[in-house]
């Protein structure tokens, strides 16, 4: 069965096909198949995994299968509540968010049809898996992030455990190129294709595009954009590498527990005034409950739910 899985998975299977297919979890009313599991984390790996050769690509999935199950586990059992909910997805309001993401990226329909052949996706597929995605994103605002709320209280209480809040006051745009940490792949390999990376750079060739082809993190669609972040966003190590640049400058490749990063300072701003500070711990604030609240919702739905794992 394994060796006919198998074939599926890297042959390119069909629902009908999947009559031959193992179920890896059951939840609740639905399952999840092995080739559903290993067609997600195909479709999520880094550029990095997907580089490597089948065999070694396998190799890989099989050690993380058992932790990406059980994201598949709470997508499904999100999904479920979703439904029971009531929550829908129009066709406009789907339409609207492929026409947001093309306009975002600038990219035709041509563009975007060759990027979703590259991420390995079909059109239906891709249609179905954002429609998910905004599901659940109404699905948790309702039920979560739109019952949040920050009483003066809760915020003087906050700042008064965080005083870094009112200090960190500097934001930062950068852009980022990271090489992540893989199992088995010795850090010298890393640093030497960062060390090319950075030489390509200081000879003119574009950031955003080498980001493009090899960053490994979600950014790099955007060109490595992280947007604006404060200073109280950034770990110590992001913190002391950007207190020796101006705008303009790129850094030298430096680790983090995420891997090997090269960053470039696009932007510093900083907050003239206590209004500002106190806007940002309360958005801090807000992320924390999120967080706590979500994680306590998955816990919930998890304990009322009937989930067997055949892993």
């Amino acid at each position: 069965m394994m060796i006919i899985a198998c074939i599926l998975l890297f042959s390119g299977f069909t629902h009908a096909n999947v009559l031959l297919d193992r179920v890896v979890a059951v939840v609740n009313q639905d399952v999840i198949t092995w080739s559903e599991l290993y067609k997600a984390m195909e479709a999520d790996a880094s550029p990095k995994i997907k580089e490597l050769q089948k065999d070694e690509q396998r190799k890989v999935f099989r050690e993380n299968e058992a932790i990406f199950l059980e994201t598949l586990i709470n997508v499904r059992l999100q999904l479920q509540e979703a439904k029971n909910a009531g929550v829908r997805v129009s066709d406009e309001e789907l339409q609207g968010a492929i026409d947001s993401i093309k306009k975002k990226y600038s990219m035709s329909d041509d563009a975007f049809s060759e990027s979703l052949k590259q991420e390995g996706f079909t059109f239906a597929e891709y249609k179905k898996r954002l429609s998910e995605q905004i599901l659940i994103s109404k699905l948790v605002n309702s039920q979560i992030r739109n019952k949040i709320v920050v009483t003066d209280e809760d915020l003087r209480k906050f700042v008064t455990e965080n005083k870094e809040v009112l200090e960190n006051t500097e934001s930062y745009n950068i852009s980022q190129i990271l090489l992540k940490k893989q199992k088995d792949v010795d850090n010298r390999k890393l640093e030497e294709k960062a060390g090319d990376l950075l030489k390509k750079i200081e000879q003119g060739e574009s950031f955003s595009d080498l980001a493009k082809q090899y960053s490994e993190d979600p950014s790099a669609k955007a060109g490595g954009d992280l947007g604006l972040l404060k200073k109280s966003q950034l770990n110590k190590n992001f913190t002391d590498i950007i207190s020796q640049m101006k705008p303009g400058d790129v850094s030298k490749p430096f680790w983090t527990e995420n891997g090997l990063h090269i960053i470039r300072l696009e932007s510093r701003t900083e907050v003239k005034n206590k209004d500002g500070a106190l806007e940002e711990a309360r958005n801090r604030l807000n992320d924390k409950l999120f967080r706590e609240r979500y994680n306590a919702w998955i816990k919930s739905l998890r304990e009322k739910s009937f989930i067997e794992v055949r892993l």
